[in-house]
């Protein structure tokens, strides 16, 4: 069987990757147009040619971005673009192992998606009254322990030693750039990285297939888990197992996101929250948006006053920052926040919340006081300066899906 990494050399194999990308909605025309052009004039193949020779990849840069809809922080890593681009084509073709994964992980999955989790956990519970246990891993992707990865990497791959050792130097070499400096450290599988949900998924397969193998009703989606049990004891019973196997796996449960429902309760997963058939978007997702949407306009209203620009300036930058933020994206690689919550959600209580928030914020940007004199600025004229209501584009998005 030919390795992947032999793969990288071939037309053909970058084709393929453009043209599943393209119907997947990754690329603009625009950025299809360059990427068809870097592989017509084959590009890849010198750096192709050279993994494939056995030469590994450079080092890489590490910084801090903001995480989604909150002012914290969290460490990513990056390689050069054309190393990226063939760490992206690596990823594409480890589909091939999709397989070898239990159907209780939904992450970075072919064909399975956030709601699928949703949808096949509610179905799984109906009509019973259940206990669930909810946890998230500590800075998971970067405090995966590699001397244990590696042989579980090895037994999955032992069909495609080239790509083995590939990830083997990959994975080992313990340096990065950071503020222009060269550090030593252990980085994990690098997250931001292509290749990392993969190399994340093979870590925890066995913790997955256990609790498969046992019936439990039982999702992991990166490093956000949940369980459910008939009742508390045998919750009690799941959940010190789970603890177990995290502490043989070096990693570390968050205790802020570590969370027991009852069964009257409405049990949030993966920025939901659910109980029955109604979905909606849960309270911690709520509370981060509305924390982005209030530092965004504080931050717009010192700019507006530091440069002596308009209000309506102010007002319709903000409009366009969240515009972006729901319904597009910078990033082809990231779902917006509607293509995540939209195709879930059978509620809009959550949506009119945020609606609200936000409009209260623009409005703030009038006056830069939150008052009743905001309200000069009716809805007609935030729409007139583009804003776009959640609610709106969920009954339009819902009308769209059915036809």
């Amino acid at each position: 069987m030919e390795s992947i990494i032999s793969q990288l050399t071939r037309q053909e194999t970058w084709e393929e990757f453009l043209a599943y990308r393209l119907m997947k909605g990754r690329f603009s025309w625009h950025e299809f147009d360059e990427a068809d052009a870097f592989v017509e004039r084959e590009d890849y193949l010198p750096l192709a040619t050279k993994i494939a020779q056995g030469e590994g990849l450079g080092i890489p840069t590490k910084k801090l971005v903001n995480k989604m809809g909150s002012g914290k922080k969290r460490v990513v890593y990056s390689f050069a673009p054309e190393e990226m681009l063939i760490l992206k084509v690596i990823a594409f073709l480890l589909y091939k192992y999709d397989d070898q994964f239990a159907p209780n992980c939904y992450a970075f999955r072919r064909g399975l998606k956030a709601h699928d989790a949703v949808h096949r956990i509610n179905k799984a519970i109906q009509g019973q009254k259940m206990w669930a246990y909810k946890l998230d891993i500590h800075d998971y992707f970067n405090s995966i322990d590699i001397g244990l990865l590696l042989p579980m990497l090895k037994e999955m791959l032992a069909n495609d030693p080239p790509l083995y050792l590939f990830f083997e130097k990959l994975l080992t070499t313990n340096l990065a750039i950071s503020n222009e400096q060269v550090i030593e450290e252990h980085h994990g599988v690098m997250a931001g990285t292509p290749t990392a949900p993969f190399l994340a998924d093979v870590y925890l397969k066995e913790v997955d297939r256990y609790y498969y193998n046992k019936g439990v009703v039982y999702a992991r989606y990166s490093d956000d888990i949940i369980m459910f049990a008939t009742d508390y004891e045998t919750l009690e019973e799941y959940k010190n197992q789970m603890c177990n196997f995290l502490a043989q796996a070096h990693l570390e449960v968050n205790p802020d996101k570590e969370k027991i429902y009852s069964p009257d309760e409405a049990y949030e997963f993966l920025g939901f929250k659910c109980h029955g058939h109604d979905v909606d978007i849960s309270e911690a997702t709520k509370k981060k948006m509305k924390g982005k949407i209030s530092r965004q306009a504080r931050s717009l209203l010192r700019w507006s006053h530091k440069k002596h620009i308009e209000p309506e300036k102010a007002m319709k930058a903000l409009i366009n920052y969240f515009n972006r933020k729901f319904f597009e994206s910078d990033d082809p690689e990231t779902l917006t926040w509607s293509r995540w919550f939209f195709p879930v959600i059978t509620q809009t209580d959550g949506l009119k919340e945020i609606d609200h928030y936000l409009q209260q914020n623009i409005r703030f940007l009038s006056t830069g006081k939150h008052n009743k004199a905001n309200y000069k600025v009716d809805y007609d004229q935030l729409k007139a300066l583009g804003y776009r209501s959640l609610v709106n584009e969920y009954y339009r998005f819902k009308e769209i899906d059915r036809l």
